[in-house]
């Protein structure tokens, strides 16, 4: 690590008390954003709570140190308990602790070949997309929780909110989600209601969690078992955790180094398998409030980790009796804040493949629960909104020499496979001039089905006795025409 590299780490820790005060109070904010989530996620993967719970402190800790982009919490939650469902539902949780630690390996190796630059194909609409579709679900995972509870549960819930949106009007010292929680505990603790509490969500951890090795058999079989929901798992953690870490840099007007997220990611979650913990990424709407509420640094990080550990077991008592209702205000309030509000109106402002594009990307998510299928379906729809459009510029203009009884066709735009058969239909194969001549000056061939095109045109004129000349080849496209069609330039 260079000395400025390190001014930067060090910075990223600590630049001043004033930001640590801030970064710890976030990060405890963060820690209760964490709890509802993880052990929501957990029995949808179909683990014990205090599975997901154990993986997402042992994650905050190691990502703290190891990540890339500070102020991002990341924990056992997302799609990655989709992904883990199958494996635990036929093999069990043994089996998900060995493909955790190899997903971990995996991302690892992705972030050293530095394929985060893949993410540059992610465009805005579908990062926009890839935000209101999270700020959704995080509000309909709450959703359960409102129904078919007492009229208590939504004075509390709506008490919580209102202390949530008021108290910075008051004071920003303390994050006001922190004193919802506060508040909302002393008052179910003081006045007895029918109110379901973080107890009541399932099994909380009683001890620290322990180091060891799964207990399944280390052999060609168990890889091939775990192998798929590893890769699965790998990408859907990396997907989330770039996508989160490219917002939370729009967020804060900085940059973060996406390979070295990657490899943190992985670092986190190969220690989360061998401490009995599901892989996990970044979550979004944690971390957004994270930086809503005043963390900027990789203080609040580690803070949402240790306190995590703190509040589940010495504290698990008091933990326990936080009302539900306290949590559900708090993600509501985080749903509000993640979800792009301006994305409305630019739905209208925007050209209609950019609206397209980011509504689709929110439906297939919204639709299917899954972010990573929500995002490649953005991107596979950005690619063929991008192609039809550069198709759309390429033109072929006709010109007849008559003196040397010459049909000059003059090509400009890109000629690649989406196009390809556009610039082959251009020309007339029964040419009655004596010679032709293609201008490539204005034009640019990106592949071999850009140069089979040309090189068909050319030999279809040709064997109908005509002469033709190609001229115009740019370096580039003169280097891909020697190479696949030697013979067209003879």
């Amino acid at each position: 690590m260079t000395s400025l590299s390190f001014s930067r780490y060090r910075a990223e820790w600590f630049s001043g008390p004033a930001s640590a005060r801030r970064d710890i109070l976030a990060g405890m904010v963060g820690t209760f954003a964490l709890i509802p989530e993880v052990i929501a996620f957990s029995f949808v993967a179909g683990i014990d709570p205090e599975v997901g719970l154990f993986a997402s402190f042992v994650i905050g800790i190691v990502i703290a140190f190891a990540g890339g982009r500070p102020a991002m919490i990341s924990g056992a939650a997302g799609s990655v308990a989709l992904v883990a469902a199958a494996l635990v539902h036929a093999h069990g949780l043994q089996y998900l602790l060995v493909a955790t630690m190899l997903a971990g390996l995996l991302q690892i190796a992705f972030g050293l070949a530095k394929l985060d630059v893949l993410m540059r194909f992610v465009s805005k609409s579908v990062r926009t997309g890839f935000v209101n579709a999270l700020a959704i679900l995080i509000f309909s995972a709450q959703v359960p929780q409102m129904v078919g509870v007492s009229w208590q549960a939504y004075a509390m819930i709506a008490g919580g909110l209102a202390i949530i949106y008021l108290m910075p009007r008051v004071s920003n010292a303390i994050p006001s989600p922190l004193i919802c929680i506060v508040v909302l505990t002393a008052i179910a603790m003081w006045v007895p209601m029918p109110l379901k509490t973080v107890g009541d969500l399932g099994r909380l951890p009683s001890t620290l969690p322990l180091f060891g090795l799964p207990d399944v058999p280390f052999t060609w079989d168990t890889l091939r078992i775990v192998a798929p929901y590893a890769l699965a798992m790998a990408a859907v953690g990396l997907l989330e955790s770039m996508m989160t870490a490219s917002v939370v840099d729009e967020l804060t007007e900085t940059t973060s180094s996406k390979a070295r997220e990657c490899t943190g990611l992985g670092l986190a979650n190969i220690a989360a398998g061998v401490f009995g913990g599901i892989a996990g990424c970044g979550m979004i709407g944690q971390t957004v409030g994270n930086v809503r509420y005043g963390g900027c640094g990789r203080l609040s990080t580690l803070v949402a980790g240790v306190f995590l550990l703190v509040v589940m077991v010495p504290l698990r008592p008091w933990v326990a009796q936080v009302p539900v209702a306290a949590l559900v205000a708090i993600m509501i309030m985080v749903s509000i804040s993640t979800f792009s509000w301006g994305s409305i109106r630019d739905v209208v402002r925007h050209p209609k493949v950019s609206s397209v594009v980011m509504v689709a990307t929110v439906v297939v998510t919204v639709a299917t629960h899954d972010l990573s299928l929500g995002v490649g379906v953005g991107v596979l729809l950005s690619g063929v909104f991008f192609a039809w459009k550069v198709t759309r510029l390429m033109d072929v203009t006709v010109e007849h020499d008559a003196a040397s009884d010459t049909r000059i066709y003059r090509v400009g735009g890109q000629v690649f496979f989406a196009s390809a058969d556009i610039f082959a239909d251009r020309f007339d194969l029964r040419e009655t001039a004596r010679a032709v001549q293609i201008d490539l000056t204005s034009a640019h061939l990106w592949d071999v089905t850009a140069v089979a095109a040309l090189e068909d045109v050319v030999a279809k004129l040709r064997r109908h006795g005509t002469t033709v000349e190609v001229v115009g080849l740019n370096t580039a496209s003169e280097t891909l025409v020697d190479r696949h069609a030697p013979l067209l330039l003879e």
